[in-house]
């Protein structure tokens, strides 16, 4: 999971470090952070979206919804 080419993770790293040395300058540190700072939060949106499919799917959950569907 590591190793997928995702800026934050360290596949994402390597892929600067590619680039460095096929250019042979560093990747501009703007651009780097840009890209680290989507990276995080295409990381953090993907844990919100799989735990949120996680509780949709849980009984309690689907309980919860019922009473307050009764309520109503």
């Amino acid at each position: 999971m590591n190793i997928l080419p995702i800026p934050m993770l360290d596949g994402g790293y390597v892929l600067f470090l590619i680039y460095e040395m096929i250019v042979g300058k560093p990747f501009p540190e703007k651009i780097q952070t840009v890209l680290q700072n989507f990276g995080l939060l295409f990381i953090l949106g993907l844990l919100l979206f799989t735990n949120g499919l996680d509780v949709a799917k849980s009984d309690w959950f689907n309980s919860l919804i019922h009473f307050f569907q009764n309520l109503f």
